[in-house]
């Protein structure tokens, strides 16, 4: 009975009783820990420009009270500084927070600041690599300061010290005002950052300026810094793991300078933060190899860096326009030019062709033999014509009757090399010691023509497969540039450049406008003597036929093309310009350089000049080196051996071609031959080379060529694009030496003769 009275309600007791228990218990043991988690809170009234040494623990908590007044005509800077004065504060350190009216920054001391992943034997517990810590007692920290609306307003603020440590930790603690802390137009101000210490400052847009052009300056080259500009709004990001969160940023060694527009900033005036980086890879310095320990912290040594700077106006709208305008005029001045002397050479030509007429007419002499100006070479325009017969004398059925000829029948180049007499000629006529342009003038000028006009199919194809994608590349940089504000993408534009409208640089991207301008003006130059050739050769002028060097423009409307070219194409480059992408500005400099010694060479050996196909593709093997060298040049001396020794190999190829005048064969028997003319000519007897102004030329181009070989081999220089450029307008000037001397010198010959 007993039992059953007692668990009668059993279910419903036996659970409220639990639940009772259960609660005092909760209440008991939030009661022991509230009474073992009270902290002793302290707040001080504290001063600007005191030093507060005190300690904290565990167990209390220091809060510093401050204020200050506010004015809105003038900005003062706040800047907290702190030291830890105990050793082993690493494990337990010491955290501050800065609480003002609409901003709050905390921060640990000892700072700790990561850097790159350093590379660790993987185990169990620390798997893969860890990122370098490095540790800074002192740290100094601008506080961000809120804007007011009143004229004058006094402001509070307070920094709690705290930390888990039981056994206490030293500190000292000093607020003081910045009062340098607006910058100034045109006028330098120095200062000293590091890591843990980093500086901003904060600039205003004055009436009448709106673009600004921020410079910082410094003689040391590392450590490594950054540079940014961000809007006046808290918190600013000033610590080198958070200062690319906002603005833009660049990095720097001892230069670097950020364009600024008053419209991108609503508050017309803007922070400059300049945050040293824990680590100086970012700038390609050296980066020392430590054996970690997981955890470990390093010692990163004295990393302060004193800097200096400045901010100037840049040069308004209207002298902007101006300029544009000045140097598009100072262009179209060389077309109105171009223009006048057309009108007066075709003038002076017609009136010429009058008087020449009836001269050769007077002195033309019966029995007298007609001499071909090709037996002088390129020069025969420097004899009299009064040797040649006059027109009404001169039977023109050859000329008629060949030009008629060629004009009813389709000439190819191959179906006129096949003939076995031509080829035998060939071997006979270019292995003479003395040679003329006629001997390498053979070959139908049809042919040739056709021949050379696929130059310029051929590069104008390459351009457009060329710019399309460069084109596409630069205007995702320069989207990448403004949205993230990363200018370390383009970080060759900024020291002089002055925006329009997205364009980062758009005056370093105008001052090509003259290689498309001037590209075109001589395009129409040549197209103009192309239709003046073309109708000469239709009303069969024997001057036209007959006369000078044989005319191709092929190779002419190629120049111009890749001139154009070259002038678009560095606008890209300059858009986002960078070492990787520095071949865009390059490329068709080597186009140029290589098509101006071919049509050099054309003009004295229209027969044996190169093909577009085998001048393209040693130009593409050119631009291939020139990305392998780009990529892996820089302190790669096997690429350089290699580069060096095809460099002295094709020079020695080109030689040998240009010697033999192309009759020569490259095959299994070579060596053999080579050793033979070396027993012949310099072991059995000692002869002088046949073509001596050919060797001349050869062995100066061998010297140069050698030369440059063995600097790039000894000196490694990191910029290869240039080095090659260097290459190629090297051989250029060298060549245009050698034809301008024997041009000369041919023409005083004949002179005296």
């Amino acid at each position: 009975m007993v039992l059953r009275s007692c668990c009668k309600f059993g279910p419903v007791s036996v659970l409220f009783r639990l639940g009772y228990v259960a609660l005092l218990l909760l209440c008991v043991t939030h009661l022991r820990c509230a009474r073992a988690e009270t902290k002793t809170v302290v707040q001080k009234d504290a001063e600007f420009d005191v030093t507060y040494n005190d300690t904290v623990t565990s167990d209390n908590q220091t809060i510093y009270a401050f204020n200050h007044t506010v004015s809105r005509n003038k900005t003062e800077g706040v800047r907290v500084t702190v030291d830890v004065l105990s050793e082993g504060a690493e494990s337990s350190p010491i955290l501050f927070v800065v609480r003002q009216k609409q901003a709050v920054l905390s921060f640990q001391v000892p700072l700790i600041l990561r850097g790159l992943c350093a590379l660790l034997n993987a185990t169990l517990t620390h798997p893969g690599p860890v990122p370098r810590k490095y540790p800074y007692a002192h740290v100094g920290r601008t506080l961000c300061q809120p804007p007011t609306r009143t004229l004058s307003e006094t402001q509070y603020f307070f920094v709690d010290v705290s930390t888990l440590s039981s056994l206490g930790t030293h500190y000292q603690l000093r607020i003081s005002r910045v009062e340098s802390f607006t910058l100034h137009t045109d006028k330098k101000f120095s200062f000293t950052a590091s890591p843990s210490q980093p500086q901003y400052f904060k600039y205003v847009f004055p009436d009448g300026v709106d673009t600004a052009i921020v410079k910082v300056n410094s003689e040391m080259t590392f450590p490594c810094s950054v540079m940014s500009i961000q809007d006046i709004q808290c918190p600013v990001y000033d610590l080198d793991n958070n200062v690319a969160f906002i603005g833009m940023y660049q990095t720097m060694t001892k230069t670097a300078a950020i364009t600024v527009q008053r419209k991108d900033f609503p508050s017309n005036s803007f922070y400059v933060v300049v945050v040293v980086k824990t680590e100086d890879e970012a700038c390609g310095g050296p980066l020392r190899f430590y054996p970690l320990r997981p955890d470990e912290l390093i010692d990163a040594g004295n990393r302060s860096k004193t800097l200096d700077v400045v901010v100037s106006p840049a040069i308004s709208s209207d002298v902007y326009v101006m300029g544009m305008l000045f140097c598009l005029g100072i262009f179209l001045s060389f077309y109105l030019l171009t223009f006048l002397v057309a009108c007066v050479e075709n003038k002076r030509s017609v009136d010429r062709f009058t008087v020449i007429y009836s001269k050769y007419i007077i002195s033309y002499t019966p029995g007298v033999t007609p001499v071909s100006p090709y037996e002088y070479g390129s020069f025969g325009e420097c004899l009299l014509f009064s040797l040649s017969p006059p027109l009404s004398e001169r039977s023109l059925e050859s000329v008629t009757g060949r030009s008629r000829q060629e004009s009813l029948s389709s000439i190819e180049e191959d179906d006129y090399d096949t003939l076995a007499d031509i080829d035998s000629d060939k071997n006979i006529v270019r292995t003479k010691k003395y040679l003329c342009v006629s001997d390498l003038a053979r070959k139908d000028k049809r042919v040739l023509s056709k021949k050379y006009q696929i130059y310029f199919w051929n590069i104008a194809t390459i351009g457009v497969f060329y710019a399309l994608p460069v084109i596409q590349l630069v205007i995702t940089y320069q989207t990448v540039v403004n949205v993230t504000g990363n200018q370390d993408i383009c970080y060759y534009n900024f020291l002089c450049a002055h925006p329009l409208g997205n364009l980062s640089a758009f005056n370093n991207i105008l001052s090509n406008l003259g290689y498309v301008m001037l590209g075109l003006l001589f395009l129409l130059i040549v197209l103009q003597r192309d239709i003046i050739h073309s109708r000469a050769l239709d009303r069969h002028d024997l001057n036209a036929l007959e006369c000078g060097i044989p005319k191709h423009f092929g190779l002419f409307y190629a120049m111009g093309t890749a001139l154009m070219m070259e002038g678009l194409l560095s606008a890209c480059y300059h858009v986002c310009p960078n070492y990787t992408n520095f071949q865009f500005d390059t490329s068709f400099m080597y186009m140029i350089a290589g098509l101006c010694v071919l049509k050099l060479y054309q003009k004295r050996h229209p027969d044996i000049n190169a093909s577009a196909y085998t001048a393209y593709a040693c130009l593409a093997a050119v631009i291939f080196f020139s990305v392998l060298g780009v990529v892996f040049g820089k302190g790669n001396m096997v690429f350089w051996i290699i580069f060096s020794v095809l460099h002295i190999l094709a020079t020695m190829l080109l030689s040998t071609q240009l010697y033999y005048m192309g009759r020569w064969r490259l095959d299994s028997g070579i060596l053999r031959r080579i050793v033979y003319v070396i027993y012949t000519d310099c072991i059995r007897q000692c002869s002088g080379p046949m073509y001596i102004d050919r060797m001349v030329l050869l062995v100066m181009g061998n010297i140069v060529n050698w030369s440059l070989a063995a600097y790039g081999l000894l000196k490694t220089p990191n910029d290869f694009a240039s080095y090659l450029l260097a290459i190629a307008i090297c051989n250029l000037l060298l060549y245009f030496a050698f034809y301008i001397i024997m041009k000369v010198g041919v023409c005083v010959f004949v002179h005296f003769l």
